[in-house]
């Protein structure tokens, strides 16, 4: 049975999402392969980053254990872990609880799209403001349905300009459910309101992480 680099496992609520507010358990996978301006789980992103290993069966049994039915598995870039299908599989083998991965849309996701009751993707794909845009693949948006959704965390003009085009290119909201958020403490939440009244993009949903609002926002396990 395969083990995990993991860099935490917590209950909360979900910040952002299409569950936000809803009760999670949340399960942080170490390392990742990008490196984001913005990013806020450096601490668990670099190869020396703290983790524990973690086996499928002592996840499996925490599950069972929390009686929490969402599920997150975050990061870092939870896909990119190996072995990553056999704890897919066995999530999908418990029929009652709620998968999310939490993906960068770097990694290639087909094989886990075919999975049998298949986890919901919540796909971060990276704008400009972000220096990584140029790892994404947007053959991605090929595996999205209306279970799934697709975030842009947007810094600047240039994001918001370049968010819309993709929206379009893509008819994302005809596919999944699609989200804005703004780079906490960069981004001005009203200027996406502007823009987003006028290019009129319906069926776009502005979202900010309300755990940044509960509680303080370098706050971890939270």
């Amino acid at each position: 049975m395969a083990d995990f680099r993991i860099a935490e496992i917590f209950s909360s609520i979900n910040g952002e999402g299409p569950r936000q507010g809803q009760l999670a358990l949340f399960i942080r996978m170490q390392g990742c392969n990008l490196d984001c301006s913005y990013c806020d789980t450096q601490w668990a992103n670099g190869e020396n980053a703290r983790f524990h290993w973690t086996s499928t069966k002592e996840i499996m049994d925490l599950i069972r254990q929390m009686q929490i039915r969402n599920i997150t598995l975050t990061g870092g870039e939870p896909l990119c872990q190996e072995d990553i299908m056999e704890l897919l599989l066995a999530l999908a083998a418990e029929p009652w609880i709620r998968v999310e991965i939490e993906t960068n849309g770097s990694v290639f996701l087909e094989p886990f799209a075919r999975i049998q009751n298949a986890p919901s993707f919540n796909m971060d794909y990276k704008l400009p403001g972000s220096g990584m845009e140029r790892k994404m693949l947007p053959e991605n948006f090929r595996f999205l349905s209306e279970k799934d959704a697709v975030k842009f965390v947007v810094k600047d003009y240039a994001d918001l300009l370049r968010c819309r085009d993709l929206i379009r290119e893509y008819d994302l909201t005809e596919k999944c459910r699609v989200f804005m958020n703004p780079v906490y403490g960069e981004m001005d939440p009203e200027e996406m309101v502007s823009f987003m009244k006028d290019h009129h993009l319906n069926d776009v949903t502005l979202q900010l992480q309300i755990h940044k609002v509960i509680w303080d926002s370098e706050m971890r396990g939270v």
